[in-house]
């Protein structure tokens, strides 16, 4: 395993751990996310490192995001990417009062389509990552979705 690769992992592997440690390890993160996504960084309208999950861009997950992350889950378990998001995909939609009417959510939708909407209004694309931070991702997505339950 690559250094950068093994850095990347134990660092989200901490960072999921708990938010205190995330602040800690943003710097190791961005390194290595820029290096696994050929030099730049694919962050998108926000100038913050609050709520970002290191260099990768991630934004922010909030109540009034909840739907976008469901959709989000979806995407991940479409694709192989989150095991077990299926319950606390169906909670969110439940809890904002789309259990059943999530297809005309466009939030929803976006996250479907692998679009990730942070509460600032920024947004990231999950296709534009690699495969093994693509589940990184999606297991931010994921606890962050427990959060909002």
């Amino acid at each position: 395993m690559k250094p950068s690769i093994r850095a990347a992992a134990l660092a989200a592997v901490l960072a999921s751990a708990g938010p205190s440690f995330a602040a800690g390890l943003m710097d190791s993160l961005k390194g290595a996310a820029q290096e696994q996504l050929g030099g730049g960084g694919s962050s998108s309208g926000s100038s913050g490192a609050a709520g970002m999950l290191g260099g990768l861009g991630l934004p922010a997950i909030g109540g009034n995001t909840a739907s976008n992350a469901a959709g989000v889950l979806q995407y991940c378990m479409q694709n192989k990417y989150a095991n077990g998001a299926k319950n606390v995909k169906d909670a969110l939609l439940s809890k904002v009062g789309l259990g059943g009417k999530e297809q005309q959510d466009p939030g929803y939708q976006n996250g479907v389509k692998g679009l990730l909407t942070g509460s600032d209004g920024s947004t990231f694309n999950m296709d534009k990552l690699k495969s093994n931070l693509k589940e990184k991702a999606c297991d931010y997505v994921l606890d962050n979705a427990k959060s909002l339950l």
